[in-house]
């Protein structure tokens, strides 16, 4: 927390600490798909502030790693701007004009975040060691901190598509709606990924469609497919005969299922793929676009207790029908 704090004072007005106290006193709202086609609010300072709070509990050693400290720096630069355009009116077109630029900006300095951020988890590692409990709370920060990064992303993403540039309807893409596809075909998307991770799958040429981002889905059935692969290549090398991965897509009434499937063990996702969550080695996803919400987490004394005992109560947003009244917070 003190190097958090530091970090603000030196690089930033005097007003950005208390920023981010205020807005990490608010739960971020989950947004379901069709909060997003709809009207997709930006509720980055919120989110922002939120995963900023749970950095600063990090163990000092590894807050003091250059690349942390850099992945900080961008945290915090990224705020500040967006923070600029706190009183502007939204019937200024100038306004929107500088803020869309100021979002392609912030979505461009945190391309290299995941790497960032893993790369200080490395250095810290080389330097000091681990013990149980410290990479015990890095893993669950980590979790937290690529679901926050997956969300913000998604607010960055959508905005820079529907309001930057001059085109507004993606040629390749026509049906998009920013970076959502109300009639992505999960098969494709699950073929892509599966010969790019240097495989070739025999599926049901069947449709099977939902509402969904693509590249969310792809980043994450490619991740699955590259573990299982690896499990199967080096399980099974002194033999020299792969048994086949295999992949089922359920699509119910209300979810979607993908789940991939191989004869070896296989390790957390995480470890193998940045990014995506260990808790992801089958992908559930609701079907319906006002069910499919979004699951992020939350900065409270659960979280901060997490870093320090063990886990109480849940620390991750829950669910709503419409997104919470952002006037009103709780106190941590």
């Amino acid at each position: 927390m003190r190097l958090l704090r530091a970090l603000l004072r030196a690089s930033s007005p005097a007003g950005i600490p208390q920023q981010v106290d205020f807005y990490s006193r608010f739960s971020p709202s989950p947004l379901s798909m069709k909060q997003f086609l709809d009207f997709g609010e930006c509720r980055l300072p919120v989110r922002l502030a939120n995963i900023m709070k749970e950095i600063s509990l990090l163990p000092d050693n590894l807050l003091k790693t250059p690349s942390v400290q850099l992945v900080q720096s961008w945290y915090v630069q990224s705020l500040q701007e967006i923070l600029d355009f706190k009183h502007k009116s939204a019937d200024d077109s100038d306004a929107i004009s500088r803020f869309t630029d100021t979002v392609i900006t912030i979505r461009n300095r945190h391309n290299d975040v995941i790497p960032t951020m893993a790369q200080g988890v490395i250095e810290y590692k080389e330097s000091y060691g681990v013990d149980p409990v410290t990479c015990q709370n890095v893993q669950y920060f980590l979790d937290r901190f690529y679901m926050s990064r997956i969300s913000i992303r998604m607010l960055l993403n959508q905005h820079t598509l529907l309001f930057g540039g001059k085109i507004k309807v993606n040629p390749a893409h026509p049906k998009h709606i920013g970076s959502i596809d109300p009639t992505c075909n999960v098969v494709e998307v699950i073929k892509d990924g599966y010969e790019n991770a240097k495989r070739l799958s025999k599926l049901s040429d069947q449709p099977m469609q939902v509402v969904c981002v693509p590249s969310h889905l792809y980043h994450m059935v490619f991740e699955l497919f590259k573990n299982a692969m690896r499990a199967t290549m080096e399980h099974n090398a002194d033999r020299g005969v792969y048994p086949p991965i295999q992949v089922h897509v359920t699509l119910g009434k209300e979810d979607l299922t993908v789940k991939v499937i191989n004869r070896e063990p296989v390790n957390p996702v995480a470890g193998n793929g940045p990014g995506v969550p260990p808790l992801v080695h089958s992908i559930l996803a609701m079907a319906l676009s006002t069910e499919s919400i979004e699951r992020l987490p939350v900065y409270n004394k659960s979280a901060w207790r997490h870093y320090t005992a063990n886990h109480e109560a849940d620390d991750w947003c829950v669910p709503s029908s419409e997104p919470k009244d952002m006037t009103t917070f709780r106190s941590i």
